[in-house]
């Protein structure tokens, strides 16, 4: 079974959008453990879901670093 990596985007109604390569789907929420949070980085494996806390804290890093770049005087 193919393992699909996803952000999450945002919940709604029972459902977890997540952004899967510019495009969003929606997978039930009750998949996903009870800590997952808008942002983090998922990988889906059919009915199964991983949190990669660790490629999370990178890609918010480099948002960061981003808005830092974009904002400076």
């Amino acid at each position: 079974m193919k393992k699909i990596k996803g952000i999450i985007d945002r919940f709604e109604e029972g459902f977890a959008v997540v952004e899967i390569e510019g495009n969003t789907k929606d997978y039930p929420r009750d998949i996903f453990p009870k800590n997952t949070q808008v942002g983090d980085v998922v990988y889906i494996t059919g009915d199964k879901v991983e949190i990669d806390k660790s490629e999370t804290k990178r890609l918010a890093k480099e948002i960061e670093d981003l808005m830092n770049e974009v904002w400076e005087d």
